[in-house]
């Protein structure tokens, strides 16, 4: 019976070093089932559930910012544990040992700790293939952690200088207000092309790295599910209220934002029509848009249409993006912000937007939406 072992020990050798090396050595988008389960059927589950329960969002998104971590740590220890496991069944029939005997010495192999070894040449053999096997594996889970940070850093950079341009939580109308407030509508093409490069990067770091889906903003009411839906909604606003006007760099950034998003929604599996038609149904009601319409003309931004006759263009941008960006929100808990879906268990929260002060008007007019997710 010991014998047999050797099958099931060798078939969980494989499939660990198979696991690290599509999450962490071959540069392309996919999803380990290790990181699929720990990450996205024990992990976030279980932070979700204590989070639901909370009474405020601040403690929600608390609670929830470990979810990342976590799930990156479990995963490191399990892919340990795997080998720990298929070294033992190698070395129980070789070095005829208990099966306890044989976790001893494989764990001693594994983390080089010298405790236990044998004198048999085939035990001996598998006694080395543990030792290299673990510097190996922890040689690379501490190459990851670095640049699993840096890609975060990247990517929390552009998320923090928008809050200034687009409030906190981000709602697109609110981007082209606040420029149009400060006569900064011409620094919008610099801001689109930021964003294609940022979207760009998005595409290519959370794919090969997913776990960076589930690590949040410092901040509670930032997200960069939500700054990038923002983004692309104002793109798509401008587009559609000023279509001579609006800049080349509004249609680039909303076609590699939605690109990013369906990459992003593949590897996650997330449904969605690779084609969409202009007139298909969106979620969002043409009253909300004609409140982001009401938002950037009571500041005085140049539109050439009016809201009827712009709001089938704008939803004809839209369908090339909603059902992902919604489908995702709601997937990562994102904060609630206007134009960005329901999430169940989130509550009610009032965003502020920005106050207008000047010195004739020194009290300014404060502009709020009260969010309400179901």
């Amino acid at each position: 019976m010991q014998w047999l072992a050797l099958i099931p020990g060798i078939v969980l050798i494989a499939a660990a070093a198979l696991s690290v090396l599509r999450s962490l050595v071959v540069p392309r988008a996919s999803q380990s089932r290790v990181l699929k389960v720990v990450g996205g059927m024990i992990v976030l589950p279980t932070f979700t559930f204590f989070a639901r329960r909370a009474k405020d969002w601040t403690t929600k998104d608390r609670i929830l910012a470990f979810t990342g971590p976590t799930s990156m740590l479990l995963v490191f220890g399990t892919w340990l544990l795997a080998f720990l496991l298929g070294y033992s069944l190698l070395l129980w029939p070789l070095d005829h040992l208990t099966f306890l005997g044989g976790v001893r010495e494989a764990g001693s192999s594994l983390l080089t700790l010298g405790l236990a070894s044998s004198p048999h040449v085939w035990a001996t053999a598998v006694d080395f293939a543990a030792a290299g096997t673990g510097l190996l594996v922890v040689a690379l889970e501490i190459a990851y952690v670095p640049t699993l940070y840096s890609a975060f850093n990247r990517r929390e950079v552009q998320v923090t200088l928008l809050q200034a341009r687009a409030g906190s939580p981000a709602w697109g109308p609110e981007i082209l207000a606040r420029h149009q407030m400060v006569d900064m509508i011409a620094s919008l093409p610099a801001l689109y092309r930021d964003w294609e490069v940022w979207a760009a990067d998005l595409a290519e770091s959370h794919t090969n790295y997913p776990t960076l889906l589930w690590f949040r903003s410092p901040h509670p009411f930032r997200s960069w599910l939500l700054g990038l839906l923002a983004v692309m909604d104002s793109a798509a606003i401008y587009l559609s209220v000023s279509p001579q006007a609006a800049p080349a760099e509004a249609r680039l950034v909303l076609q590699m934002g939605w690109q990013s998003l369906r990459e992003i929604g593949t590897l996650l599996k997330v449904p969605f029509d690779p084609d969409p038609l202009p007139t298909d149904p969106v979620r969002l009601s043409d009253t909300e848009f004609m409140e982001g319409y009401d938002r950037i003309v009571s500041v005085g931004f140049p539109v050439e249409r009016s809201v009827e006759d712009a709001w089938p263009h704008f939803r004809g941008w839209r369908v090339n993006y909603e059902s992902i960006a919604l489908e995702l929100a709601r997937r990562l808990t994102a904060p609630p912000a206007p134009w960005s879906g329901t999430r169940e268990g989130v509550g009610n929260i009032d965003a502020p937007r920005v106050i207008n002060r000047t010195p004739d008007a020194p009290e300014g007019v404060q502009v709020s939406r009260s969010l309400r997710d179901d």
